[in-house]
């Protein structure tokens, strides 16, 4: 794996909580929509006797678990990418290395912020990328 792919890791599985985020957002949505009691005089043996919104809550439980560990994950690899971002010596470099890949800032925001223009970032990260050595135990998503 190479350095930009090692280092992109943390922004894809930010992304994937992100959507799995929605996703609880519309289960929860769906489990707490209470239908109405029937009221039916017949007892049949094979319908089930839990409540409806049971299912959908257990649902809701599991994905809440999921997104969970998937936070610890990004935790842990975002530990693991800052202390090869902290590797670097170039200054600049570990900056634009800490700003777009621990923070997901475009490249404009990352210009303002250093006071230099996009071609310059750009090219700081090149080099930064040259500078980065990815460990032989990275945490892979």
């Amino acid at each position: 794996m190479n350095a930009k792919d090692f280092l992109r890791q943390a922004y894809y599985l930010d992304v994937r909580i992100k959507s799995d985020l929605d996703e609880l957002s519309k289960l929860k949505r769906m489990a707490y929509n209470l239908s109405s009691p029937s009221f039916e005089p017949n007892y049949n043996a094979s319908h089930p006797t839990e409540a409806p919104f049971v299912r959908g809550l257990e649902r809701v439980v599991e994905m809440e678990e999921k997104i969970n560990s998937e936070i610890d994950r990004l935790v842990e690899l975002k530990e693991q990418i800052r202390s090869v971002i902290d590797a670097v010596e170039d200054s600049a470099e570990q900056l634009v290395l800490r700003y777009r890949y621990l923070h997901n800032y475009k490249w404009e925001q990352i210009g303002d912020i250093l006071y230099a223009d996009e071609s310059t970032i750009r090219r700081w990260h090149r080099r930064a990328l040259q500078h980065v050595r990815v460990p032989d135990d990275y945490i892979r998503i």
